[in-house]
């Protein structure tokens, strides 16, 4: 029985790949990472390379991270795979500073964010047909 529970649980892993060091800021990433989740991969890749944002390059290399973590690790199908979460978290910022007129400094702030992409295989959904 217990052997049984092992491979229901096998069905649910998630496979995960982090990318710690981006330099961009949460704000940016946001949006980007909120229009791939529940695509699929395939997909989510297509809709970044043709986007105009330079952050995306980043975001692509941690979604073929975890395509191949899938892929080699749990041997599961690329073609079922589905961005199921993506989301990011603030790093350190670096600070640097501008000289300005009369002496003066001004602040210029480069952020840093950590990205995680989490794959899940795609469950079949069963199409609801009509009684005939």
């Amino acid at each position: 029985m217990s052997k049984k529970n092992k491979i229901d649980k096998k069905k649910d892993i998630t496979v995960r790949s982090i990318n710690n060091n981006i330099r961009s800021s949460v704000r940016k990433l946001n949006p980007i990472l909120r229009a791939i989740v529940g695509k699929k991969v395939d997909v989510a890749i297509r809709d970044l390379q043709f986007s105009e944002k330079r952050v995306t390059n980043d975001i692509k290399k941690t979604i073929n991270s975890a395509v191949a973590n899938a892929e080699n690790n749990f041997q599961y199908d690329i073609d079922k795979l589905i961005v199921k979460e993506a989301y990011c978290g603030k790093k350190i910022i670096m600070k640097r500073f501008r000289p300005r007129a009369k002496g003066r400094a001004a602040p210029i702030l480069k952020p840093y964010s950590s990205v995680t992409i989490i794959l899940t295989e795609a469950k079949k959904v069963e199409a609801h047909g009509s009684k005939s």
